[in-house]
């Protein structure tokens, strides 16, 4: 049965080729080359490349249409549009290059991403744009966010502030670097962090900070201990100390406890109350 079906398939396909082509639709063999045999069916090229052409043209032609015209229509949105002009309120280079942290509304996007300014200077002033990624995980899409002069005014303003230097010395530098990630990110503070409290003090004397955050269970040196050189150095005697501490609960830190006449905050640390406390250790910046 199955042989006989072959047999029965093989003839009409040769049927097919024969109407269509003007060929038996039998295989022959051409010329020997590298030792290999090459089979050719004998049939009029051009009539194959049309048929198929048609087939292809007739099932799919509407979908390139379509296809045509978005990417037609794409490449006419790229070509017209123009990124806003900006006035720059402060000199570019102190702004090109920055890394600064925005929400990208007019993309459709309103949460914060990080991106780093370029400036495009042109006829009428200035164009600044910020590459950013959106998406965690594989496939990213990187994106280009033009600002206008309502953002760019704002981003100035942020770049001009002083920001207050801190100092945060623990032995634990995973917490550190947390801390250090999370302070900086409101764009208000440059943290150094220090993981050897045997070095804290002379980071301190090098680094100049307006706030010094401070373990108190720490290796070598402790936090009182390091408190003591700080408050006996002429140069750092003024600085604010805060320590963040596990020896406390939180309802202590609440009621305005002091260790060592310094301020403290009770472990795990809570950012927003950790502001709070620094810009409260620093009523001129007020």
């Amino acid at each position: 049965m199955l042989a006989r079906k072959h047999r029965r398939c093989r003839k009409e396909s040769r049927r097919y080729y024969r109407n269509e082509f003007r060929h038996s639709g039998k295989p022959r063999h051409c010329r020997r080359d590298h030792r290999s045999k090459c089979l050719a069916i004998d049939g009029r090229a051009p009539q194959i490349r049309q048929t198929v052409t048609d087939y292809l043209t007739v099932a799919y032609g509407r979908k390139l249409d379509v296809l045509r015209t978005l990417f037609s229509y794409s490449n006419a949105v790229a070509m017209s549009y123009r990124p806003p002009t900006v006035t720059l309120q402060i000199p570019a280079e102190k702004i090109d290059g920055q890394s600064v942290t925005f929400r990208p509304v007019r993309d459709g996007i309103d949460s914060e991403v990080t991106g780093v300014i370029q400036i495009v200077e042109n006829a009428d002033g200035f164009s600044v744009n910020a590459s950013y990624v959106v998406g965690q995980n594989p496939p990213q899409q990187s994106h280009v966010y033009w600002f206008d002069q309502s953002e760019i005014d704002v981003i100035a303003r942020s770049l001009t502030k002083e920001k207050r230097r801190i100092l945060i010395v623990d032995d634990d530098s995973d917490s550190t670097h947390l801390v250090k990630i999370l302070l900086e990110k409101t764009g208000s503070y440059v943290v150094l962090e220090e993981n050897d409290s045997a070095a804290a003090h002379q980071s301190a004397r090098s680094f100049r900070p307006d706030v010094i955050l401070m373990d108190i269970m720490m290796p070598k040196t402790d936090g009182a201990e390091l408190a003591v050189q700080i408050e006996a150095d002429p140069e750092l005697h003024s600085t604010p100390i805060i320590f963040l501490t596990a020896l406390v609960t939180r309802p202590e830190t609440n009621t305005g406890l002091r260790i060592e006449g310094h301020r403290s905050l009770a472990k795990p640390i809570n950012i927003p109350e950790l502001i709070d406390h620094i810009e409260e250790s620093l009523p001129h910046a007020m």
